[in-house]
């Protein structure tokens, strides 16, 4: 069954709590000597596994969005590791993804306070090429997560951690296209399937757009059918295969909008729901999923029944609304990462790091998860409402 598929069959199994927001979690203040003890009991019990922190390290963790369900849920990940592990943790990130300018500042800050390692999301994987080779002429290891930087200087990054994106879009392609399939093969006429990437900077955006655009112009195609792609230049041409407009049998338009608002996400989600041949949408990460919904809010196009003309939605990540939609019937599915434990397994590759470890290249687990399975024990702790 797609809906038990993950992006990884090999990767750690996400940790168990539930995270709450960094606005939310108060530490209270312990004496010294109570804190060195808490922090030496926790020596060890690390997400990733047996690491152990050799010292009080220095760390910083730089989120996309301080705003967002997601990153804050990451933001607290790191945070509690950090404390288990008994090393110090400063998260810090903009308001908004599209807020380059300010996170790269940020990681210039950070370098110039000379930690003992960086975790970066980076929100435009070319911004921070100057910033990472400053980071390696200083001898501050770098890991990149959730987003790589594949460009990097030579050295800089020390090792990434993020969900297969590429995979993980293209499980959302599969299960939409199994409630789908029988509206293609019954077609008289072109059908329309719309997409909406927040952005063409952010490698694990782009990568779930191409990976849902690949996969669903394969899985068309093996049915007899032919596709094609339009709409936004970076995915038309980035695609395995664009195909032809003009004899498709499905059209898979993709929208990215100027910035990656909720707001502006809903302007481009709306224009695709107003297509009248339109039967599916997608939103490559909360923010689009979201725009999906608020889009819908006065059209109530989207559902879970195809045959009665509703809209297939499915989305990325979760978030209240997005949860909501699900469990209220609007929106079919979603592919959850796990926030939670890629903030953990930062700090914990940063400490094997500053410890003299090597470390390598991690893959973070996706779930695809709809009302059905949504309560399963390996998807509802990566749930973020």
């Amino acid at each position: 069954s797609t809906e038990q598929e993950t992006a990884s069959e090999t990767a750690p199994e996400a940790a168990s709590e539930e995270g709450t927001t960094a606005e939310e979690t108060e530490t209270p203040e312990e004496p010294a000597g109570e804190a060195e003890e808490a922090a030496a009991e926790g020596a060890g019990k690390s997400a990733y596994g047996d690491v152990t922190a050799k010292e009080n390290y220095n760390l910083y963790v730089i989120v996309k969005s301080m705003s967002s369900d997601f990153w804050r849920a990451a933001a607290d990940g790191a945070e509690d590791e950090a404390q288990a592990l008994g090393v110090t943790v400063t998260v810090i990130g903009p308001s908004s993804n599209t807020d380059i300018a300010d996170q790269v500042q940020m990681l210039n800050n950070a370098i110039n306070s000379k930690p003992d390692g960086i975790g970066i999301a980076a929100s435009d994987k070319e911004a921070v090429m100057d910033s990472l080779q400053a980071a390696k002429d200083m001898g501050i290891p770098v890991i990149c997560f959730n987003s790589g930087v594949p460009n990097a200087p030579e050295g800089s990054v020390y090792a990434t951690a993020s969900t297969n994106n590429y995979n993980a879009g293209g499980i959302a392609a599969e299960n939409m296209y199994a409630a789908l399939k029988d509206t293609i093969a019954s077609a008289d006429a072109p059908v329309r399937i719309g997409v909406v990437n927040q952005d063409v900077t952010s490698e694990s955006v782009i990568d779930r757009g191409l990976g849902f655009i690949d996969k669903m112009m394969e899985l068309v195609k093996a049915d007899g059918k032919s596709a094609a792609v339009t709409g936004s230049d970076k995915y038309v041409t980035d695609a395995a295969e664009s195909g032809d407009e003009s004899t498709a049998d499905v059209i898979i338009e993709v929208k990215v909008p100027a910035q990656a608002t909720s707001e502006l996400c809903a302007i481009e989600a709306g224009v695709l729901l107003n297509e009248q041949d339109l039967i599916g949408i997608m939103g490559t990460n909360q923010e689009t999923a979201e725009g999906i919904i608020t889009a819908d809010d006065l059209l109530g196009k989207i559902g879970t029944d195809p045959a009665a003309g509703e809209i297939i939605a499915c989305g990325f990540d979760s978030g209240a609304t997005i949860i909501g939609a699900i469990e209220g019937g609007r929106m079919y599915g979603a592919v959850t990462q796990s926030p939670r434990y890629q903030g953990q397994i930062t700090v914990d590759l940063l400490t094997m790091i500053a410890n003299g470890e090597e470390v390598q290249d991690e893959e973070t687990p996706a779930f695809w998860y709809n009302k059905e399975n949504m309560n399963d024990p390996e998807i509802a702790p990566n749930l973020i409402k």
